[in-house]
């Protein structure tokens, strides 16, 4: 696993933010509104040789996908005045063809002044294709159904008063010179190829736009002051444009992952590829809508910057036409099985997955649980803690694949946190609930950075082999998620704790033999000062447990504590330094979601159903809308993975916390809500019988999606983390 840009990709990147800085100014982006081309920026483009850059032969830079998206994404972040995207796309398919016709126009393409575009819809007879770039280009790439033409102009065409410049222009082809590049499937091929490419190009650009207005918006709202206080500490004002760079975040990796997928042939490549271009383009619009409302009135003027924005956030895109299209496209690819070429990806650096020498790990639980699983826990999935095995468990810990992360000396592997990550999976292959894993694995890691020596002798051994669970204290009644509100009282006792108080949702606390409490050890310090954390066995005497059943078919249960006595040696951190114990708890709880293979399952259900039903008198699979819905939560998946796997490997890089794993549960746990409820929408009213397969996944995951926003930090509190530490906004809690 790596998402450390090489050092050749960063330079390229940064070099290309400069130029555009300076060559696409703001001022200048006015100056070319009338049309949407400045033929300066033109001139220096094509001398830095941006739109030769994926050419392969001597007359361009063999570029790789990947750096030109990160290109790209600099030139939306700047909202450049010419058709860079599209004659990108037009000179690498030219050059792809290498006939002596394309060679010419590929060294012409090189004057500075002759511009190259393509019509991104087929163009048909007697009708006129809007096309951007067109009123300034002096040949366009179309596709008529048959051949793949290369169009010149006999005339110049008329530019149009559009949402936003472009230089956009109705082509007619009857008044074009057509010049046929290839006939047949090796037409179609190229010209499937080129919008694939052109939507991957486009999505990043729009990436580029939404972050740079997304940060305008925050540092506009960082400064501007209403009712006595800036209102970016409103979370009206904060958590929408958290929201948004969530998304616009999200949808960066996707196309990273694109480009590496491309490559390896991954089967999930296509659809992928139109479910990046579609969802870029809702995050635009939202984005440019937040940040339009973030600067109120001002928004709305011609002097302040983000209206041009917010017209170019469609204008880029819908050149391209209804992006709902693509989204039905990528449903088609994933259920029916329908072919589309790709573009060449070239090099990319970056991986999202473990070495191959660490997925030996993968095999060897799959073949571990084949064996050992025993058969009454087989296809009945639960995702709670009353699902656990002790015997399975145990054995797990005594072949070291129930912890193979931790150290060997504590019963694990010693392998990668991204091994470990990828093996874990196989847990939900299975339907083996992983729910007590995560929670002892949580608090295994923090003994191991805060606890003694003799601590961690007791009970990490335990841990790693399956003989104990641990469970977590840090909800109180009247705190909610204000676990730093905690009325839990540890008061010393020369080298003893008393513990008084009542904790809530204490999951496990029948099964466990640790709770890891959050206790007031100071109650005369800040409510973020005065609390420190402990290890507390759960036999002490003074300890009731009480049980809470959930409409999830869950137990969880309310604790109390009466007199508690525990020794200091379960104190872990310093007193009254629980906040940076909590801290590492929550970011080991927040950002490695395996919710991911939640979401396949159900939509693995949905599709399975929708082979089996009808819908207009056709098979439910067929049905447009049923496709875009099943391709969007398979979308949705993908990006979830991405984040989670952003979130390990920042934690294992020790990288600047950039709230990348309160990003990650946010939008992991919005999508599982929003994604189980459609499909229980979707495969009504069969959905709302109960069961432990099939469709009846959708209605249990459905159940189970409601407390996932709720426990790891509520999703309030953490979309304030990310407008604090990704947006730099002032804090906007107490």
């Amino acid at each position: 696993m790596n998402l450390e840009l090489p050092e050749s990709s960063s330079m390229l990147s940064d070099t290309f933010e400069r130029f555009f800085e300076t060559e696409s100014s703001i001022d200048r982006v006015r100056a070319a509104e009338p049309t949407g081309f400045d033929p300066e920026l033109w001139r220096a483009v094509v001398e830095m040789g941006a739109p030769t850059m994926r050419i392969q032969s001597d007359l361009g830079g063999e570029m790789s996908l990947f750096d030109t998206m990160l290109i790209l994404k600099q030139a939306g972040r700047r909202l450049v005045s010419v058709p860079l995207a599209e004659a990108i796309v037009t000179l690498r398919v030219l050059d792809e063809i290498g006939s002596e016709l394309a060679k010419t126009w590929i060294e012409r393409s090189g004057d500075g002044e002759t511009v190259l575009t393509i019509a991104l819809r087929p163009i048909e007879p007697g009708k006129k294709v809007l096309t951007c770039g067109g009123a300034v280009a002096a040949g366009v790439m179309a596709y008529d159904g048959e051949a793949l033409l290369l169009l010149i102009p006999t005339g110049k065409p008329e530019p149009v008063t559009a949402l936003a410049g472009c230089a956009l222009a109705h082509l007619d082809p009857g008044a074009c010179e057509k010049h046929t590049l290839a006939t047949g499937d090796e037409a179609r091929r190229l010209w499937d190829s080129a919008v694939e490419e052109w939507r991957l190009l486009n999505a990043a650009m729009l990436i580029g736009l939404s972050q740079q207005a997304i940060q305008m918006a925050a540092d506009y709202a960082s400064e501007r002051q209403a009712f006595g206080v800036q209102i970016g500490t409103y979370q009206s004002i904060s958590h929408p444009l958290a929201d948004d760079v969530i998304d616009a975040d999200g949808g960066e990796l996707l196309l990273w992952w694109i480009a590496k997928a491309i490559g390896e042939n991954d089967p999930e490549a296509p659809a992928m590829s139109a479910f990046a271009w579609w969802w870029a383009v809702g995050n635009a619009t939202r984005s440019v809508a937040h940040a339009v409302h973030t600067l109120g009135g001002y928004g709305l003027t011609n002097e302040y910057d983000v209206q041009l924005y917010n017209r170019r956030a469609k204008a880029f895109s819908l050149v391209g036409g209804d992006p709902s299209e693509a989204l039905e496209a990528a449903g088609r690819r994933l259920f029916l099985d329908e072919t589309v070429a790709l573009p060449p990806a070239g090099d990319m650096p970056l991986d999202f997955k473990p070495a191959v020498e660490e997925l030996g790990l993968v095999e060897e639980t799959r073949a571990f649980f084949e064996e050992h699983m025993p058969q009454e826990l087989r296809g009945v999935p639960d995702h709670s803690f009353e699902g656990h095995h002790w015997e399975f468990s145990r054995a797990l810990g005594k072949a070291g694949l129930l912890m193979p992360s931790w150290p060997k000396q504590w019963g694990g592997r010693g392998v990668t946190s991204a091994a470990a990550r990828e093996s874990a999976a196989v847990w939900n292959e299975f339907g083996y609930t992983g729910t007590p894993r995560q929670v002892a694995f949580m608090v295994g890691e923090i003994v191991m950075r805060f606890g003694t020596p003799e601590l961690q002798q007791e009970v990490l051994p335990r841990i790693g082999g399956g003989e104990i669970l641990t469970c977590l204290g840090y909800t109180e009644p009247s705190g909610g998620s204000d676990v730093f509100a905690a009325k839990t009282r540890a008061v010393r006792d020369g080298d003893e704790w008393v513990i008084n108080g009542q904790k809530m949702f204490t999951s496990g606390a029948n099964m466990a033999s640790y709770v890891l409490l959050l206790t007031r050890t100071d109650p005369d310090l800040p409510k973020h000062k005065g609390i420190t954390l402990f290890l507390v066995p759960m036999d002490s005497p003074g300890i009731e447990v009480q049980p809470i059943f959930t409409y999830m078919d869950e137990r969880t249960n309310a604790t109390f504590y009466s007199d508690v006595r525990i020794p200091d040696r379960y104190r872990l951190g310093e007193v009254n330094g629980g906040v940076k114990v909590m801290s590492a708890a929550l970011q080991l709880e927040q950002g490695a979601s395996g919710y991911h293979q939640a979401e396949r399952t159900m939509v693995k259900a949905a599709a399975e159903w929708a082979r089996r039903n009808t819908r207009g008198g056709k098979p439910a699979i067929e049905h447009p809308d049923v496709l875009s819905r099943l391709a969007r939560t398979q979308g949705h998946a993908r990006i979830i993975e991405l984040m989670a796997v952003r979130s390990i490997w920042s934690q294992a890089k020790g990288r600047a916390d950039k709230a990348q794993g309160p990003a990650s549960k946010v939008f992991t746990t919005s999508k599982f809500i929003s994604d189980s409820a459609d499909l229980l929408d979707l495969t009504a009213p069969d959905s709302l019988v109960r069961g432990k397969s099939g469709i009846g996944l959708i209605e249990q995951g459905y159940r189970h999606s409601a407390a996932t926003s709720v426990y790891g930090g509520t999703s309030e509190v953490l979309r304030s983390m990310v407008a604090e530490r990704r947006l730099g906004m002032p804090r906007s809690r107490a």
